[in-house]
């Protein structure tokens, strides 16, 4: 019988390198530091040899799987599968696999996740809750490792976010700038009782901006949009416009929202810039591509995403220190739906 090639070992790397199978494993685990440019030749004959660590044997010696899950509301927009991708791209660096979930639908699949993680076929889990009232967080008090991202509120575990408050503050602000008065917020509605923890603040934000210009807030200018999708956008501005209203600009709380929002207006002869001005959220790849390309809120996602998986690491490994919190900047970024 024909054998295939051998498969190349730890210290098949370690010979190569000049090191011990020990370093080798240390660069491979990442468990303690190791000189540059030692590092730099185990890599390089890891490379050479094609080596393939045995994630099995690692999970024997160490109790890990080398698996994390991350669960988004929405893996449908552009802006979940940005995340989902610069997740997964950090995660195989650090040497992990990554389980993908959706939530937004059945948030007790979050509950599913962490019975995982409690019973050790994941490592730890990334979440992404739309409410806290609805998320495993509020209703276990012996968590195994998680992080949460995004908006939702809390301090019993590690948390990455952005400062939607403030971000909802500065495009309206941007658009209060450029001379608008009647301003939409397209998303979020005071007393909304299914309101979501990113609409609640984003549109706080908005209240803040028109406060600051002396703008009372009309609620005929808060348009709740449940599904935050291109349909969605399309359907608020929909209600918008029967409401026949007077407005010159509006927030939208995604880009995807704006999308289908501008869509709308288009259709009824509404232009963007000329007659109303238009701002996202998110900077996903379409929004400058757009016709006018799209004002919006950016942030860095795959610092977002590092910053999530290395969260999630240090707390696997270390699961007795406090919780941490970590806020990504985001910008303004100006484009042609805000230019006239």
């Amino acid at each position: 019988m024909t054998r295939g090639p051998r498969r190349a070992t730890v210290k098949d790397v370690a010979a190569l390198a000049g090191v011990s199978p020990k370093t080798v494993s240390n660069v491979m685990n990442e468990t303690v530091f190791v000189r540059p440019d030692t590092r730099e030749r185990v890599l390089a004959a890891v490379e050479e040899l094609g080596f393939v660590p045995n994630l099995s044997a690692r999970s024997l010696r160490n109790g890990r799987t080398g698996v994390i899950a991350l669960a988004l509301p929405d893996l449908a927009t552009a802006f979940s599968a940005d995340v989902v991708h610069r997740v997964v791209q950090v995660a195989h660096e650090r040497g992990m696999v990554v389980q993908i979930e959706e939530t937004a639908a059945e948030p007790k699949r979050e509950y599913d996740l962490v019975s995982r993680a409690r019973e050790h076929q994941i490592d730890g889990v990334i979440l992404n809750p739309i409410r806290l009232k609805d998320s495993i967080i509020v209703h276990d008090d012996q968590l195994p490792p998680v992080v949460l991202i995004g908006e939702v509120e809390q301090h019993k575990v590690d948390r990455v976010l952005i400062d939607s408050r403030q971000a909802g503050y500065e495009v309206t602000k941007h658009l209060l700038e450029r001379g608008a008065r009647r301003i939409v917020a397209m998303g979020g509605e005071t007393g909304a009782t299914d309101a979501t923890a990113t609409s609640i603040q984003r549109l706080e934000g908005y209240h803040r901006a028109l406060a600051e210009h002396g703008i009372e807030a009309d609620p005929q200018l808060e348009v709740y949009v449940e599904e935050w999708s291109m349909v969605g956008g399309a359907e608020a501005a929909a209600e918008l416009l029967a409401r026949d209203t007077g407005f010159d600009a509006i927030v939208a709380f995604t880009d995807s929202i704006a999308f289908g929002a501008l869509h709308v207006l288009d259709e009824h002869g509404i232009s963007v810039p000329g007659d109303v001005l238009m701002t996202g959220f998110d900077d996903v790849e379409h929004a400058r591509f757009m016709n006018p390309s799209l004002t919006t809120i950016a942030l860095d996602r795959h610092a977002f995403a590092e910053a999530a998986v290395d969260l999630l690491l240090t707390r696997i490994a270390d699961r007795t220190s406090p919780p941490r919190v970590v806020a990504i900047p985001h910008e303004l970024v100006v484009r042609g739906s805000t230019t006239r």
